[in-house]
């Protein structure tokens, strides 16, 4: 049998076994653009586990270690496969409620609760990653018990040994089932990861032993504030315009003119212009200097419904002294950020996303965003930084954009977590598509006809990026060489080049038809404003007239550019 304090070392060890290899698990990673990496991700996830089993007395059961390290995982969980690693152990929780100890056959019948529950929550389960290995093994080790005589069933280590034997087994076959893993010549990085974990369990359940991760406190704390300080948010960004300028217009069916006239004219006057209409309104975003001359020009339409005016540079003055201690918190760990004081759900709807760059940020909270949760491609945030972020926003219903694919599953598991408000997770899988669905934001309608329009609206999205190769890779036919620009087009590389402004410009030309209107070009550190116009004025000369192209100041990391063609 297994005790309590004997899983609690092997949680320990295993955490440590994972960490000590993380980066050679972040380096199976096959697509060679910045990504919040597979072995960080994992490490992150049950090192919350960890902490959790450090302040966990020796004499508890199992069934209460199980539940701590579950609970802390899945509120650590960072990216896909750390949100399925924390779903494996909170099956394992779930077979180990209420126990002592831990039998050969709990042993098996929780890893097989943890199982189903993983694949259950991936919406496509695609057999040749960590879900397989984590089957395969549990499928072992139940064939190991029932192949045993009557009376004579294998002890606990024996079937964690048939349980790490399967998962190895597995790992060695996911190139056989995923053709882009052979063409690469290399294995699963989450089946890795989770192999690293289990072999570490097994050598304090077979020996005793605890593996060590051989990084110092010190360290470990380098490495988690280095993971987070690619994205740390900087209060730096320059403001070109005064004033914020939201408003809304209600058209008079009298009036003829074209809200293009209106978008045209905003363009002359100030940056970040986002026009939308439909029949009955036209919403509008604006930076500019002048909000009574764009307030004037947009009566030509109709009726003001909606003004909202706001000093950015007096913001910015007030935020600078405000989070001048939080700068410093946010370069050593997100975890040390400052929290988000909750707050009660007065209002009927609220909305959080995702988002790294301050352009980005202030664009989001522009658009209504109540948080913007610092994260994206490099950092996953963790499903409890979103919970956290929901709880703050004083909505009953609150909606949640992950803008990228990675952070979905992590924001979904956040939505039985949150006890006096709904979570509603809305897939956006890049910023664009967060942009097109505030954009679509009917106030006057209710939680579900907002999702289902902001479903509708990310439908009708383009998505360009331009990143560089973190690593030396052959992908997709190509010859990738680390520090290459790469062209993106809806998440498919197509494009390699040397420069940033001819990858954005082949990428945004890419999407171009004759139905296309607008074109807007978010630029990224890395990329001046000078480069940025540049990219704007080849396009405007290789594209047809009527098309809009709009540039915004994003300070985002990872990508120079992020294009959304609509």
């Amino acid at each position: 049998m297994i005790s309590g304090s004997q899983l609690k070392k092997a949680i320990l060890s295993g955490s440590n076994n994972l960490a000590k290899y993380k980066r050679q698990v972040n380096e199976l990673n096959i697509f060679p653009v910045p990504d919040g990496d597979t072995g960080s991700n994992m490490s992150m996830t049950i090192g919350a586990a960890a902490d959790a089993m450090n302040k966990l007395e020796d004499s508890a059961p199992v069934g209460e270690a199980a539940k701590k390290a579950a609970s802390s995982m899945l509120r650590g969980a960072r990216g896909n496969s750390g949100v399925i690693l924390s779903l494996l152990f909170r099956g394992i929780s779930k077979g180990l409620d209420g126990k002592e100890e831990i039998s050969s056959e709990d042993m098996v019948h929780s890893l097989e609760l943890g199982v189903e529950a993983a694949y259950q929550a991936v919406m496509k389960p695609t057999e040749g990653t960590m879900l397989t290995v984590a089957r395969v093994a549990a499928e072992q080790a139940r064939a190991l018990l029932d192949s045993a005589e009557e009376g004579e069933s294998p002890d606990p280590v024996e079937v964690w040994e048939a349980i790490c034997d399967g998962a190895e087994e597995a790992l060695e076959n996911t190139p056989n089932l995923l053709p882009v893993l052979k063409k690469a010549g290399v294995v699963d990085a989450g089946g890795q990861g989770l192999c690293l974990i289990f072999e570490g369990m097994l050598s304090v359940f077979r020996d005793d032993v605890m593996i060590e991760s051989g990084l110092t406190p010190e360290e470990r704390e380098q490495e988690t504030a280095e993971f987070f300080r690619n994205v740390a948010a900087e209060f730096d960004q320059e403001i070109n315009f005064t004033y914020c300028t939201e408003f809304i217009v209600g058209r008079d069916p009298e009036v003829q003119k074209d809200p293009l006239e209106l978008r045209l004219f905003l363009e002359t006057i100030g940056d970040c212009v986002v026009v939308v209409d439909d029949e009955e309104i036209i919403k509008v975003h604006v930076h500019t200097e002048n909000p009574g001359d764009a307030l004037q020009k947009a009566l030509q339409f109709g009726a003001l419904l909606t003004v909202k005016i706001e000093n950015m540079k007096e913001q910015h003055r007030k935020a600078a002294e405000e989070n001048e201690a939080a700068k410093a918190a946010a370069a050593e760990t997100q975890s040390e950020e400052k929290k988000l004081a909750p707050q009660a759900p007065v209002e009927e709807l609220g909305f959080i996303s995702v988002a790294a760059g301050d352009g980005l940020k202030d664009l989001f909270r522009e658009l209504g965003c109540a948080v913007v949760v610092s994260g994206g491609q490099t950092m996953n945030p963790s499903t409890e930084d979103i919970l956290e972020a929901a709880l703050a926003t004083p909505a009953k219903k609150v909606i949640v954009l992950p803008n990228n694919k990675n952070i979905i599953l992590a924001a979904e598991q956040a939505i039985s977590m949150a006890t006096d408000r709904e979570i509603i997770v809305v897939p956006t899988k890049t910023i664009p598509q967060g942009l097109s669905a505030m954009l679509a934001f009917d106030p006057d309608a209710d939680a579900e006809t907002n999702r289902e329009t902001m479903l509708a609206a990310i439908e009708n999205v383009d998505t360009g990026l331009v990143t560089f190769a973190a690593r030396d890779s052959e992908f997709g036919g190509h010859a990738i060489r680390r520090g290459d620009i790469l062209g993106l087009v809806n998440g498919k590389l197509d494009y390699i080049e040397k420069d940033p402004v001819a990858a954005c410009v082949k990428v945004a030309r890419s999407f171009v038809t004759k139905r296309t209107s607008f074109i807007t070009l978010v630029y990224g550190e890395g990329i001046t404003e000078a480069q940025a116009e540049e990219a704007r004025r080849i396009l405007l000369s290789k594209l047809h007239s009527d098309v809009e192209i709009t540039l915004v100041n994003g300070g985002q990391p990872v990508y120079y550019f992020i294009i959304s063609v609509e």
